[in-house]
């Protein structure tokens, strides 16, 4: 029996990456979760490895490294290191190439989106917010 990508409930869905695939590559998170307002995907880096270089028509990325350093190379040849924990924004049609110098995996998550910042609209549910008992 084949094991589903993704728990579901009433308006959620959440999944891991290794329900998503294995070895290097892509992970597709957007299908698996039922993303409708953005683009996010996952990208497994093997040691060692360099994406191609691509741009967008439109959509602005954030690169969110989950695991390891990513050295991010722009078509003007600047760059920028960035580890485990680390965020970066990319301008859709900057020039940009993905770099694992390490000896081990490197994880990034990618969001991509286009059309701006909705705002705060945040509504409070209930006043149950605090810490657990021990």
């Amino acid at each position: 029996m084949e094991q589903s990508q993704a728990d579901t409930g009433t308006g959620w869905a959440a999944s891991s990456l290794d329900r998503l695939g294995e070895g290097p590559g892509f992970r597709k998170i957007r299908p698996a979760i039922g993303v409708e307002e953005m683009g996010v995907n996952a990208i497994v880096l093997p040691p060692r490895y360099q994406a191609g270089s691509h741009w967008h028509e439109k959509q602005e990325e954030v690169y969110f490294v989950h695991e390891g350093k990513v050295t991010f190379l722009f078509g003007d040849g600047e760059s920028c290191v960035v580890s485990a924990g680390g965020v970066i924004r990319v301008d859709a049609k900057t020039h940009r190439q993905v770099r694992n110098e390490e000896e081990t995996t490197a994880t990034i998550v990618v969001f991509g989106a286009q059309g701006g910042y909705i705002g705060r609209d945040g509504q409070p549910g209930d006043a149950s917010g605090g810490f657990l008992d021990a």
